[in-house]
């Protein structure tokens, strides 16, 4: 595939194999109607052929080239597999441009300090473990970098100290992002207002621009209900404190968190019942450096 993708990007050898598409025809035919001269025209046939998309026969003087369909055809269908993936219903491509929609929207909104705040955003997950169990997993570090980020990226640094006045930092990159070359997808400080084991936790979060600065603050609220055997999780943002520079974050808010949500919603099923400590050693450390070759 690759010797025929080479072989195609070439101007010249394209035009002979529109040529060709017509009917077999000779070199010296094809050079004139390619404006070129019969040398070149034949290296290119020759470069053509050793692809397997022309085949020659001699008739008399003359060498005929015609064109094979077949490297053509899987190709395309190669091509045509690669269009499906992107367009693929709820994948990353329809994600993309969703954020696209929501970045160009918020970029107008964002003229001046302020404007943005009071902003909220709602999301509810119907959880299928017990509150106690999703209380660890979103509070305790080694748990969090499970889910505690968007699809395509990975938790690179955590901390986070589930009491009051504890600190917060989320730091991330691409998931693909093995030797951290790329620059840092996002970083975020904050601190933790309000902790009730199992009911309800609270925190401040803060977006850093490229700078150290804040881009806006959030107000995170988690409340957890017993339901049945498992747990309904209501969180609530409200946005405070928002910088013109924020437009760019806010606009993912929705999109993000709730890809989070939906990872914490996957983790939890996986064994809704478990009730052992996390990793060997049953260790609840409050900070996760994962280094720059983790992965979620």
């Amino acid at each position: 595939m690759d010797a025929l993708l080479a072989a195609l990007a070439d101007p010249a050898r394209w035009r002979l194999v529109t040529l060709l598409a017509e009917r077999p025809r000779p070199v010296g035919v094809l050079a004139e109607l390619a404006g070129a001269r019969q040398p070149q025209t034949t290296k290119h046939l020759q470069t053509l052929e050793r692809t397997g998309l022309v085949t020659s026969q001699r008739t008399g003087q003359r060498r005929i080239y015609a064109l094979r369909p077949g490297p053509l055809r899987e190709l395309a269908d190669a091509l045509a597999r690669l269009a499906d993936t992107a367009e693929r219903a709820g994948g990353p491509r329809e994600t993309y441009d969703r954020y696209g929609v929501s970045l160009h929207a918020e970029r107008l909104a964002a003229v001046e300090p302020g404007w943005a705040d009071g902003r909220s955003f709602g999301f509810r997950r119907s959880l299928t473990a017990r509150p106690e169990l999703v209380w660890r997993h979103v509070t305790e570090p080694s748990l969090l970098a499970r889910w505690w980020v968007p699809h395509d990226l990975r938790v690179s640094e955590l901390v986070f100290e589930a009491r009051e006045g504890g600190r917060v930092v989320q730091e991330y990159r691409d998931v693909e992002d093995a030797d951290g070359s790329d620059l840092v997808a996002g970083r975020a400080e904050g601190v933790v207002v309000d902790v009730r084991p199992g009911e309800r936790l609270a925190y401040r979060l803060a977006p850093l621009l490229p700078d150290g600065s804040p881009a806006f603050t959030a107000d995170v609220a988690l409340d957890l209900r017993s339901a049945g055997t498992g747990t309904d999780l209501d969180v609530h943002w409200r946005i405070t404190d928002s910088t013109v520079d924020a437009a760019d974050f806010i606009a993912g808010v929705e999109i993000g968190f709730g890809q989070s949500l939906d990872k914490l919603a996957a983790a939890l099923a996986v064994d809704p019942h478990d009730t052992g400590r996390t990793g060997s050693t049953g260790s609840t450390d409050r900070n996760v450096n994962l280094g720059p070759r983790s992965t979620q």
